[in-house]
């Protein structure tokens, strides 16, 4: 018998979103993860509101709202705000009911200030990193290094003479037409009037220069987490300083014991290399052909632990993949270092969610 369409929509529906998510559905973990890390963070949520006026919206929801975003690969904080008011599946992991509206886009931007100044980005990448080494997933002696860049929000158009700014005779002015032909142009001489904090760089030769930030991780070796996601400029520091300042600061905030280092050939240098040889951990670093540095030979070369860190190492990648892809991180959306960093720890702690997530269940299956 063939069905019809009733017309006359229902006036009185009594559901649960509950009901709506499997038991099965992959967010369930992350969810649970998630409430355990901002449960963490809630003294520093009391301090970023006033205890009088009207009630904002929950920062909780701020932060789930950001980490689903970079799961969904949501291209803007606007257009998620259009599908939190259709989606019952974002409803539901952010305990928002069907009676609630969805909040504007613009609450994004108004709460930026408020997480900039507590540096809440860093306090929930911290926290999830500490969740990791509560539940055993994360090695506290073997890591690896690599860096990379991330385009920054602003285009060449921009990248005018400092003090100047790009002229065009286009009556475009929305997108105007710049002719740089013949023009030489530098970091040291140029500056975008866009995002004055990006670099022109590229990452090797025969690849064409952007506007970039520079993106360094570490990651530890023993369930390929995430350990640091650091936004720096793209010129001024080398992929060694800055992987050595990842490994300080992670051993001072986490109390971990690095033992090794894992890299590739473009930290094969004496800074680098030495440099974790005062610290006590010991270089595993591909090595450069006929390029000799002091505290690197065949004794490391052919040791068990460097052939294991050499095959691990390059999971270092799939971060990087994952950040730039389903993260929606190859661009950044935000001008300045100040809040790519903030973006960048929250692309970085959901993917060690969605790790660890996949990580327990495969536990529990095994």
């Amino acid at each position: 018998m063939r069905g019809k369409i009733e017309s006359q929509q229902e006036l009185v529906t009594i559901i649960a979103l509950e009901s709506f998510v499997p038991q099965e559905h992959p967010l369930r973990p992350i969810k649970k993860q998630l409430d355990q890390v901002l449960k963490l963070l809630s003294p520093t949520f009391e301090q970023m509101y006033d205890q009088e006026g009207r009630p904002s919206i929950p920062p909780e929801r701020l932060l789930k709202a950001k980490v689903l975003i970079a799961l969904y690969t949501i291209r803007s904080e606007r257009l998620f705000c259009e599908m939190l008011q259709y989606n019952l599946l974002f409803r539901w992991f952010l305990d928002l009911e069907m009676s609630q509206g969805s909040w504007a886009a613009s609450t994004f931007s108004k709460n930026q200030e408020r997480l900039l100044k507590h540096h809440v980005a860093t306090s929930f990448f911290t926290a999830v990193v500490e969740l990791a080494k509560q539940e055993g997933w994360a090695s506290q002696e073997h890591f690896t290094v690599d860096g990379t860049l991330i385009e920054a929000w602003a285009s060449l158009k921009s990248f005018a003479s400092k003090g100047q700014k790009p002229e065009s005779n286009d009556p475009d002015k929305g997108n105007p037409t710049v002719d740089f032909h013949g023009e030489k142009r530098s970091n040291s001489t140029h500056q975008s009037t866009t995002d004055p904090e990006a670099r022109l760089a590229k990452k090797s030769q025969g690849k064409e220069a952007k506007l970039c930030f520079g993106a360094h991780a570490l990651m530890e070796n023993r369930s390929g987490l995430c350990m640091d996601l650091r936004i720096e400029d793209a010129v001024a520091k080398t992929e060694g300083e800055v992987a050595q300042e990842l490994l300080r600061d992670h051993t001072q905030i986490h109390q971990a014991r690095p033992k090794t280092v894992g890299a590739d050939k473009g930290y094969h240098n004496k800074a680098f290399v030495q440099g974790c040889r005062a610290s006590g951990i010991k270089p595993h670093v591909t090595p450069v052909n006929k390029r000799k540095v002091a505290g690197l030979d065949g004794r490391t070369l052919q040791s068990k632990g460097y052939q294991t860190s050499n095959r691990i190492r390059k999971r270092i990648e799939e971060i990087f993949g994952w950040v730039k892809t389903v993260g929606g991180f190859r661009k950044s959306r935000f001008r300045g270092k100040e809040r790519t960093q903030l973006s960048a720890y929250f692309v970085a702690g959901a993917y060690n969610l969605l790790r660890m997530a996949n990580l327990s269940r495969q536990a529990l299956a095994g």
